[in-house]
């Protein structure tokens, strides 16, 4: 199950944000979907960070967290830069938009 942090410093960004997650979670889960998994927007989780104290290089910070399948390995900048130029097209006021892609063997439970 993928996740996506979502960090902002602007309180004024939560409600704009909010409203892309649906599209987004479909975004994403298209994107992550690879010959060994295909994703649904379902099976992403998005969580929304207010950071109070401290900078960030960009308005708005992803950290997306997926396991590390080789065909997400090969093409993981692209899909950072896919989902960076999406956010900044969907919601050009949102400003500055920065992407990291955490591939990473994960364990869950249910």
């Amino acid at each position: 199950m993928p996740t996506i942090n979502i960090y902002f410093l602007e309180e004024t960004k939560i409600e704009k944000l909010k409203s892309l997650t649906s599209n987004l979670k479909t975004f994403v889960a298209e994107k992550l979907t690879c010959r060994d998994i295909k994703l649904t927007p379902e099976e992403i989780s998005v969580r929304f960070i207010h950071v109070s104290g401290g900078k960030m290089i960009g308005d708005v910070e992803l950290e997306i967290t997926a396991h590390a399948f080789p065909e997400r390995v090969e093409k993981q900048d692209k899909i950072c830069l896919d989902v960076m130029n999406y956010i900044k097209e969907k919601a050009p006021s949102i400003g500055d938009v920065k992407v990291w892609l955490k591939l990473c063997e994960l364990g869950h439970s249910w």
